[in-house]
């Protein structure tokens, strides 16, 4: 089965609840209602770029789960059958561009036992243009310290956890302002990471990233592009930065599976022209992401 890609189709992967990955109908019910995804957001995700039938940085992707399960104490998951599972998406989704989320949750309160479903959904027009528009960016506080993945593991940084709703509410407030999307700092000022992307920063004919330590989540994009620039004779670092870094820098982006990459081209309210490196770097960033 291939579905139509009208935009209105949307594919669903029963992950754990079979003797094998298998495909679920969209509009019947998945989770009991007591799924500790759904009560506390209790779980995991990843979210992977599936373009012409292919499934982009799986292995990238299938590391980080890894790591996000095992700083939550979630069960190891088997990434064998994730992989299966994701295989099956590519197969029965087909052309075009996609979104292909994974999703492992602690499971049902009243029997432990995790639940894992894929979805498959078209990428949108607004994601698309963002990649040859750019995005108008504000600055937002984190609300924690740098340290703070050291003195509270609990707090969960650098896991991609299923409790996303203050991202989404600083990328709302973004809208209410006109504007795009957000670059959270932490209290001390320094610049971490976007709501759903990593900051990549040009200068000087180098790139640069906020450094994982400072309690943000490892960017698979990054680290795809990073090893691509290297290889294209590009400095890479991970580095402290503020704002005022980023207003002298070069140019900035937003990198992320599936947007990709999107500059920004205004910072606060401060225009950021376009640099005469932005081609050679989003092209590299859309061949590390979709090569």
């Amino acid at each position: 089965m291939v579905l139509p890609q009208d935009g209105s189709q949307r594919l669903v992967i029963d992950v754990l609840g079979g003797a094998e990955p298998r495909v679920h109908d969209p509009n019947a019910p998945l989770l009991y209602a007591d799924d500790l995804a759904a009560v506390r957001g209790d779980g995991i995700f990843e979210t992977l770029m599936l373009r012409q039938g292919e499934v982009r940085n799986v292995h990238r992707h299938l590391t980080r789960f890894r790591n996000s399960a095992a700083m939550l104490n979630l069960p190891e998951p088997d990434l064998e059958r994730w992989q299966a599972a994701t295989d099956l998406a590519a197969r029965t989704f087909g052309g075009g561009e996609a979104a292909l989320r994974w999703v492992y949750s602690r499971g049902r309160e009243s029997t432990g036992l995790p639940t894992g479903w894929l979805t498959v959904a078209p990428v949108g027009d607004e994601i698309i243009s963002a990649r040859t528009t750019g995005v108008k960016v504000m600055t937002a506080e984190r609300g924690f310290r740098l340290d703070l993945s050291q003195r509270s593991p609990w707090a969960l940084i650098g896991a991609k956890t299923l409790s996303y709703a203050a991202n989404m509410a600083a990328l709302r407030a973004a809208k209410e302002r006109g504007l795009d999307d957000v670059i959270f700092l932490s209290d001390e000022g320094n610049v971490l990471e976007g709501p759903t992307s990593s900051v990549i920063v040009a200068a000087g004919g180098a790139l640069y990233t906020p450094p994982v330590d400072a309690g943000i989540l490892p960017g698979t994009s990054q680290a795809s592009l990073f090893a691509l620039a290297e290889q294209r004779g590009w400095s890479t670092q991970q580095k402290a930065m503020t704002v005022p870094d980023l207003l002298s820098a070069d140019g900035v982006w937003l990198v992320s599976s599936v947007r990709i990459q999107a500059r920004v081209t205004q910072l606060d309210g401060r225009d950021l022209p376009r640099p005469d490196c932005a081609a050679e770097v989003e092209q590299m960033a859309t061949e590390a992401v979709t090569g």
